[in-house]
């Protein structure tokens, strides 16, 4: 049986799958890297899987699940930041990407130092999007092709989520690609990381699938807001909505294909903000308490899901 977990985006909403995670490691008494064959990670998902796969140099991982909640919680405003010129140069992001990718850079910088993809202690796949060749581009640890490439090089490329970030420049093969965030078509990576384990492992009958979400949206568009809306106005909702739309559909057709070895723990943001860049201390706040709750309603998946992922660990 081989073990596969996938972690949507949702920029500072990556704290839901961090604290679940956590409640896996605690439970489990094992690194995330060591309990699955193949982690999958789009935008802030790809920034978790790259972390808790990168090797401390002993052949264990740097990080915890913890380790990746603190993250959010004391630098996420660093990532979400920008000087008063930055936000007249970009009017709030309508000309402009809205934040610089500097500090962000320095954040990873700071996590993922020098590390190339290839040394990660499991399977990685992180998606991102070639905009110059309209079409999707995955890093995969395995393939000679993008092991070398920086996991921080990784992670920028797919937290380059437009309108917020600007598309980040990496080197493959002797070609420079202008990649963006990946969730522009995949923002929950579960189904290709089901594609991949087929051809992975293609001797395998039993796949399991642990999926993580980064909270659904809640909050209503109503007509009578929207009826005269024009291109500016509609920028963000229409990405917050493919988003989402895309991660539904995928849940939908794991389940109709897994049954029951497909796991999906997913909350509603009822008190959380939905907005991808709200890293104030009361909407962390908030978030956590999403997913606390999620831990709790979910208690016998999240039981079921470590069960299996320590038999024949």
């Amino acid at each position: 049986m081989k073990k596969l977990l996938a972690i949507d985006g949702g920029g500072i909403r990556g704290i839901i799958p961090a604290l679940v995670l956590a409640e896996i490691e605690g439970r489990t008494n094992r690194h995330i890297a060591s309990l699955f064959d193949l982690v999958a990670g789009t935008s802030t998902g790809g920034l978790i899987a790259l972390a808790l796969s990168r090797d401390n140099g002993h052949g264990s991982p740097q990080y915890s699940a913890s380790d990746l909640v603190e993250l959010y919680e004391k630098r996420g405003r660093e990532i979400f930041s920008r000087s008063f010129w930055q936000g007249v140069s970009s009017v709030g992001g309508i000309s402009d990407e809205k934040y610089s990718h500097k500090p962000l850079e320095a954040i990873l910088k700071d996590y993922l130092d020098d590390e190339p993809l290839g040394a990660a202690l499991t399977k990685v796949l992180i998606s991102s999007y070639e905009i110059q060749l309209r079409q999707p581009f995955f890093f995969k640890s395995w393939r000679p092709e993008t092991r070398s490439i920086l996991m921080r090089q990784v992670a920028r490329a797919t937290s380059a989520a437009p309108t917020y970030f600007e598309p980040a420049l990496v080197a493959v093969e002797g070609s420079t690609l202008a990649l963006v965030d990946g969730g522009v078509y995949v923002n929950n990576p579960a189904m290709s990381a089901y594609a991949e384990a087929r051809r992975l492992f293609p001797e395998e009958d039993a796949l399991v699938i642990v999926s993580l979400g980064t909270g659904e949206l809640t909050r209503p568009i109503s007509y009578n807001e929207a009826k005269d809306w024009g291109l500016m106005q509609w920028a963000i909702p229409m990405l917050n909505l493919v988003f989402d739309g895309v991660s539904d559909a995928v849940d939908y057709q794991l389940r109709q294909i897994l049954g029951d070895k497909f796991f999906r723990f997913q909350t509603r943001l009822d008190t959380a903000n939905d907005d991808l860049d709200d890293a104030s201390s009361a909407n962390l706040l908030a978030l956590k308490k999403e997913a606390e709750l999620t831990i709790k309603t979910q208690q016998a998946d999240i039981a079921a899901v470590c069960e299996l992922l320590l038999e024949q660990t």
